[in-house]
């Protein structure tokens, strides 16, 4: 046999190791970064906070006891359920509350907004909010289903500044309670999904979140809507969820909160636009430290890890905790200790009504 010939099975092997035993895309491809640098990652954080945007849709009757032994491993000190509902579900959660924990937790009222259009439904809305204010609620909170799915009693949308709401907004302002809103989504559930859409790997795994210009309607309508009820209610405090879906375009959202001084902002879910750009997102935290506000929107507690990495700490490059969510790196911000406690506790503090301050160092 010619040498060369006897070379062939050693080359064909060689071949056949160096391919890749498995099929790699782009969802399992999520290899551990080499680089070597310091880490601090933290799992409690530097200062007790308050979590203004946290569901609990079983306080009536659930055990608070659990629940806060996980929330002192955190040094979260009062978490505010948004999913207060209203009637006698503020009731019983106001009376568990008050039985088994009083400085631990508060309560926001929810609006139904299905009977929007019949005669006298904007003044029944308000009389519902201030009995539910008077009965343990410190806020009202509104869910993004308003502009998104909610129809009024003739089948149509209703916009997010749609008059016939008018009176609940303007009974929050007077009873000075805040009203935390989520409108809408990130904008690129509304972009094509494509090679170009950075959220792609969060549509493709989770198809429900896909909007267009027809579901419900475009992107920056929904955002005009809730920018013009801001500005319509300027006596209402506003906390826009979700940095108002503007995390990752900081200079627009500067101009609207010159433009609108009741509003204020809380990040719960966006830690990771904000931990991608941390020289710019700390400028932003410096302007606005007094109107930023610590939120995270889900319950759970090994996620908090990121938030106050990205907030405390100088590290670089290092992961989010759900790549669908964020395959890039982060980098934290290393904020100073005065604009850590307001963002962790103060600025919550002067909003909120009836949190028991004691509980926080000054």
């Amino acid at each position: 046999m010619h040498r060369s010939l006897a070379l062939i099975p050693i080359i064909i092997s060689f071949i056949t190791a160096a391919q890749p035993s498995e099929k790699m895309d782009f969802e399992k491809y999520n290899p551990p970064s080499t680089l070597v640098v310091p880490e601090n990652k933290i799992t409690r954080a530097k200062f007790p906070f308050i979590d203004v945007h946290n569901h609990q849709f079983s306080m009536p009757t659930m055990d608070l006891n659990g629940l806060i032994k996980e929330m002192d491993k955190l040094n979260m000190k009062v978490m505010v359920n948004l999913s207060g509902q209203s009637g006698n579900n503020i009731v019983q959660s106001v009376k568990n509350i008050k039985d088994n924990s009083p400085k631990r937790f508060i309560v926001f009222a929810n609006v139904d907004f299905s009977r929007v259009g019949e005669e006298g439904w904007g003044e029944k809305a308000s009389k519902q909010l201030e009995e539910d204010v008077k009965n343990g609620a410190n806020g009202l909170k509104i869910y993004k289903s308003l502009g998104m799915s909610s129809k009024d009693v003739t089948g149509k949308r209703i916009p997010v500044d749609d008059p016939r709401l008018d009176p609940v907004w303007k009974k929050a302002g007077e009873l000075k309670i805040p009203v935390l809103i989520h409108t809408a989504d990130p904008k690129p559930f509304w972009d094509p999904m494509d090679d170009k859409n950075e959220r792609w790997l969060e549509l493709a795994t989770h198809d429900r979140r896909k909007r267009s210009d027809t579901d419900p309607a475009p992107w920056q309508q929904l955002m005009d809507e809730q920018h013009r009820m801001f500005k319509k209610h300027p006596n209402t405090t506003f906390i826009n969820a979700h940095f108002g879906w503007y995390p990752n375009n900081l200079g627009k959202l500067s101009e609207l909160m010159e433009e609108i001084p009741n509003m204020y902002v809380e990040f719960g879910a966006v830690i990771a636009e904000l931990g991608r750009q941390p020289k710019a997102a700390k400028k932003f935290f410096e302007k606005y430290q007094d109107r930023i506000l610590f939120g995270k929107d889900s319950w759970v507690p090994e996620e908090y890890a990121t938030y106050f990495r990205v907030l405390e700490t100088e590290d670089e490059y290092f992961p989010y905790h759900k790549k669908y969510h964020a395959f890039w790196a982060m980098y934290g911000m290393g904020l100073p200790d005065a604009i850590l406690k307001k963002i962790y506790y103060k600025n919550a503090l002067r909003i909120l009504p009836n949190i028991d301050k004691s509980q926080f160092p000054d």
